[in-house]
């Protein structure tokens, strides 16, 4: 197709005035034109006339249009179809028009007459059909290398700008232009669709719903039209629910309307963002650079799906959160890659001077950890995320509540997910769709001092002195960085499963499910973050290394390790979205020494790799990241390191006992049947593999002799999942030792984390999530939950006798050694208050 640059003699080339063809010659040599989807002619309709809609009217957004389609291969836009018997003169028309110049104002037709002309068209010519395709125009969308300062000031934005105004945004922003193509409409079959109403209200409609489109891409796109600050703080504190917050308030602490006025604006000031679309330019810019000398490269997976459902949705980030880096690398990807970067839920503790301003101009607004006793301020922030709402803001927060120091998910923190579903019933203009992201590292700059917390040091607090301080981190090297996008949880399909009647609870300020929901969605949302785990060498190294006693292994050995967890989830994958690297053994090592993660020695009979001291300890951060993709492989191992020989029914038996612990710590995908069909296809490549072996109805499944390659492989693979194990009996030894109603489950999770110090102590274990606190109380939760222990009327512990039976059955998986020591360093009854004492 000849486009309006050529100056041959064809038909279209003569059909487009001379103006149009040397304006398009001009244009064409600055502008650079980024096409999404890269190929829209597969979304056309074979054999269909295109007929093509932009949002605005403009020179230069037609002739941007035309380049475009010329590069694409799609039919001019500037010549009209020859199908078609119309006045029109060209192949597009807009759905907006501004004023026009003096001398041809009156040729201005509005888009109704337009699209009028197009269905009498095919009213007379009822064996045709036309597609009308929309196309969004962004000069200026994203940041390059090449881009100055001063061209962050013409970027895209709501504002219909003037002519001068759009040529300098062409001259500073036209090699950055964004154009994008978006699904064909049949007109055809919106006719036939709206065949019992007059032409004109189906033209009507036809506006309309093309309006909408542009709204929601240029939201997806850009952001939402955001009002200024001042409005949004006034809108919520003339909120009803404020007001009544207020009005409580003064007469709680006899305070004056203007006091608790003034307690309330603060408050608002205190939490509200102060987006600029200028600073996030910017910002993106820098980082654009800060992450090339920071990093060897960000890795970006799984982004096609939220490209698809973010127009027209209401999309909440739910990542994980390992680092002060994540929000930063998430909204930066989201923002180079043509979708806009969500408002942040920041801890009032990043709000320090200099730094405070910027992340609020960046889209952060800021919440307190505990506002459950101030009512007001409850009131403010839950009226500013209905704002939000109100005003289609994409938000990301993180539901741990906080950085993992572990490397493992955290429970998750109900607050923001159940604000976001009752904004939702009160403001459901857009359906809410939760976006799971999991962002994986192969170094940490916080590595250091997450150990030292959890090693009992207190956490430092946020200062801008701290934060001038660890700029000399910047001088390392991280590696790569792998963000991958977990299957989107859409709000709507879950409230439908866990309460079919809520859409008639809008008006109700708790409805009784709203618990259960946030319960549920939070699960989903963590087990969905799993499964788009990233496996990288440094996980790998960290699984295989850290399982022996001092963190060194042979080459050969660990080359067939590598071997053999590669395999395993290649062969067994844990999702559809789980990566692993594409580096073989022998590069995984390689890898990690030059990250400078573990250490050659030589030596005559065979070098050793290890990872000495302080590195050890810090790689079990990354050991974590991994560990569920490993529970089902680690869980038959477990049974079979101190057992030649053991039945498979056992080993499934003993499996749908634990699972729902091992489910709930880990965030695993399965329900107790889908964990079985998981045991039973890891057993079979087992014997594939051969580390495992089985008689001849396959009912008995065996092992090598402990000194054997398969043993050595399975005892490396069940130390992943032993300290879970061990933990647990840590709980159950140190209850069933003290007796019914000796305890209560505050004072059990304390006797169960001092135990399991002193046994790091004693055997030195290089693992400080080993007396996590907060495992041992999600273990007993769940204990709780499953009513194998419960509080008495005096709030101690009772249990059931089946509680013995679980000890008994952890000979089965525990080594005597391990069992006798961990019954050894129990608390006796005696010993309790002396050991609750130190604990305080």
């Amino acid at each position: 197709m000849e486009a309006i640059t050529n100056t041959g003699n064809t038909p279209e080339a003569a059909r487009v005035p001379w103006r149009l063809r040397l304006f398009g010659r001009l244009l064409e040599s600055w502008v650079r034109i980024k096409r999404d989807p890269v190929d829209p002619n597969r979304l056309l309709l074979p054999g269909v006339p295109v007929i093509y809609v932009l949002e605005r009217y403009g020179l230069s957004d037609a002739l941007i249009l035309e380049q475009a389609c010329r590069e694409a291969g799609l039919p001019s836009a500037l010549v009209p179809p020859a199908a078609v018997s119309t006045r029109r003169k060209r192949s597009y028309f807009v759905t907006s028009l501004r004023n026009s110049l003096f001398w041809n104002r009156a040729r201005r037709r509005p888009p109704t007459e337009t699209l009028s002309e197009l269905v009498q068209a095919l009213e007379a010519q009822p064996e045709l059909d036309i597609q009308l395709v929309p196309v969004s125009i962004f000069v200026g969308r994203a940041p390059t290398r090449q881009s100055g300062w001063f061209s962050v000031l013409f970027s895209e934005n709501w504002v219909v700008v003037g002519r001068f105004r759009r040529l300098l945004a062409l001259l500073l922003n036209g090699r950055d232009t964004h154009v994008q193509f978006s699904q064909p409409v049949s007109l055809r079959q919106v006719i036939t669709e709206e065949q019992n109403q007059r032409s004109e209200r189906t033209v009507r409609k036809i506006a309309r719903v093309l309006r909408a489109h542009f709204r929601r891409i240029r939201t997806a796109i850009i952001g939402p039209d955001l009002s200024h600050r001042r409005t949004m703080v006034d809108a919520v504190l003339n909120a009803e629910q404020v007001r009544d917050a207020m009005a409580a308030t003064a007469a709680k602490e006899a305070l004056t309307r203007q006091q608790v006025w003034k307690r309330a604006h603060d408050y608002a000031l205190e939490i509200a963002a102060d987006y600029s679309h200028t600073v996030v330019r910017s910002l993106s810019f820098l980082l654009t650079s800060f992450w090339n000398k920071l990093y060897d490269g960000v890795t970006m997976r799984h982004f096609d799906t939220l490209r698809a459902v973010a127009p027209g949705h209401e999309v909440v980030y739910v990542p994980c959160h390992r680092s002060h880096i994540d929000y930063l690398l998430l909204s930066w990807l989201l923002y180079t890659n043509g979708i806009v970067p969500p408002h942040i839920a920041a801890g009032v503790n990043l709000n320090l001077p200099l730094i405070g301003p910027l992340l609020r101009r960046g889209g952060a607004f800021f919440l307190r950890r505990s506002f459950k006793a101030n009512a007001l301020y409850s009131a403010v922030f839950n009226e500013y995320v209905a704002q939000l709402f109100a005003q289609g803001v994409s938000m990301e927060y993180f539901i741990e509540g906080g950085r993992s120091r572990t490397g493992r998910l955290l429970q998750p923190k109900a607050g923001m997910l159940n604000m976001t579903i009752r904004a939702f019933l009160r403001e459901s203009r857009r359906p809410v769709v939760f976006q799971p992201v999991y962002i994986g590292y192969e170094k940490l700059m916080e590595g250091k001092s997450y150990i030292g917390e959890l090693s009992g040091q207190p956490k430092e607090k946020e200062s801008l002195l701290g934060l001038l301080r660890s700029v000399k981190v910047l001088r390392q090297h991280y590696g790569r960085v792998s963000v991958n996008f977990g299957e989107p949880v859409f709000l709507t399909e879950l409230l439908d499963r866990e309460a079919p009647d809520w859409r008639q609870s809008g008006q109700q300020e708790k409805p009784e499910w709203l618990a259960r929901a946030v319960d549920h969605l939070s699960e989903r949302i963590q087990i969905n973050i799993n499964r788009a785990a990233d496996v990288n060498p440094i996980n790998l190294l960290a699984v295989a290394l850290l399982a022996t006693p001092k963190h060194a292994m042979a080459e050969s050995d660990l080359l067939t390790q590598l071997e053999l967890y590669q395999s395993l989830l290649a062969e067994l994958p844990y999702g559809d979205r789980v990566t692993l690297t594409e580096k073989t053994p022998k590069q995984v090592i390689a890898y990690g020494e030059q990250m400078e993660w573990i250490r050659r020695i030589r030596h005559p009979l065979g070098d050793v790799l290890s990872s000495d001291g302080k590195q050890g300890v810090l790689l079990s951060y990354f050991r974590n990241n991994v560990l569920h993709l490993f529970a089902a492989s680690a869980w038959i191992a477990c049974c079979l390191i101190n057992n030649r020989r053991m039945a498979r029914a056992s080993v499934v038996r003993l499996a749908r006992m634990v699972y729902p612990f091992i489910q709930a710590e880990l965030f695993l995908p399965w329900n107790e049947e889908g964990f079985v069909e998981r045991i039973q296809a890891t057993i079979d490549f087992f014997i594939r593999r051969g580390v495992l072996g089985e008689d001849a109805d396959g009912r008995v499944l065996n092992r090598g002799p402990g000194q054997g390659d398969a043993a050595f492989q399975l005892r490396t693979l069940a130390h992943s999942l032993l300290q879970a194990f061990e933990r647990y009996y840590i709980t159950i030894a140190v209850l069933v030792k003290n007796g019914r109603g000796a305890l209560s489950a505050g004072e059990l999770e304390n006797l169960c984390t001092l135990t399991a110090q002193r046994l790091t102590l004693l055997h030195e274990l290089n693992a400080p999530e080993f007396f996590d606190k907060s495992l041992f109380k999600g273990f007993i939760a769940q204990l709780r939950e499953r009513r194998v222990i419960w509080t008495d009327d005096a709030g101690k512990l009772d249990f059931a006798d089946a509680l013995t039976d679980v000890a008994r059955d952890a000979k089965v998986i525990l080594s005597r050694e391990i069992r006798h020591g961990i019954l050894k360093l129990a608390p006796h009854p005696r010993a309790t208050a002396v050991a609750e004492s130190a604990a305080a």
